[in-house]
């Protein structure tokens, strides 16, 4: 009797788990990031702060999020309970089974391809004036699909970049934005009255666009970003 009751519990907790990981794929997440902050979230561990900005960005996330913290919490209170119980030789399996009958059969709703649609249109529906795009994290504004990328591309002496006008970085037939150039503590923005500023070595150009076409175009100072970063990690492992 002692083991059905922890296994019905656990069961318990899974249907939560597989419920919210479903509700967070249903705004846009990734199933293996959904699953991993939802336990994350449950737990009380693991939530790290790069994926964190997915939650903390989108408000259903956030209401998901805030709700499984407290079932965490209540989950705790409930295990102290049940092994307070267990120790005394009563057990409240009847209404664990209620509970767990009624999570199942809510799993089974929002899985039904009605209820799924349904809600995948709800939670992608235009947000809250206060919650506009400033609140979603860059990765789900800028990447539409695979090709998308979004990278900090440093300038060393030799690069075929360095003098040239910052105008001539990009053309209107590249895929490639410069977003801005980072200069020490300067961001330097594009602007027509700025067409005759040139990019110096040391500079970082922050640029948006097709992942081929940058990979091709800034193919040197990529490699040299590469290398100049593993050699910083060589050099901090040393120390």
């Amino acid at each position: 009797m002692e083991l059905l009751l922890i296994l019905v519990y656990l069961v318990i907790v899974l249907l939560v788990i597989e419920i919210s990981a479903v509700l967070m794929m249903l705004t846009g997440l990734d199933h293996a990031i959904s699953r991993f902050q939802v336990t994350s979230m449950l737990t009380g561990t693991g939530f790290t702060t790069q994926e964190s900005e997915l939650i903390l960005r989108h408000p259903v996330r956030r209401r998901i999020g805030i709700f499984l913290i407290l079932f965490g919490v209540f989950s705790l209170a409930v295990i102290i309970t049940l092994m307070s119980n267990l120790l005394e030789k009563r057990f409240r399996l009847p209404e664990l089974l209620i509970i767990t009958t009624i999570l199942g059969v809510l799993l089974a709703v929002i899985r039904l391809k009605p209820v799924h649609k349904k809600l995948h249109d709800r939670f992608h529906a235009p947000l809250d004036e206060e919650d506009g795009v400033e609140e979603l994290p860059v990765n789900e504004l800028l990447y539409n699909d695979e090709d998308d990328w979004i990278i900090d591309i440093p300038v060393y002496e030799e690069s075929e970049y360095a003098h040239c006008p910052i105008h001539k970085i990009s053309t209107w037939e590249e895929d490639i934005n410069l977003l801005f150039v980072q200069r020490g503590t300067l961001r330097i923005r594009y602007k027509d009255k700025d067409a005759d500023t040139h990019i110096e070595a040391g500079d970082v150009l922050y640029v948006y666009g097709d992942k081929k076409q940058i990979s091709e175009k800034f193919k040197d100072e990529l490699e040299y970003r590469h290398q100049n970063r593993s050699d910083e990690s060589k050099t901090l492992s040393l120390l």
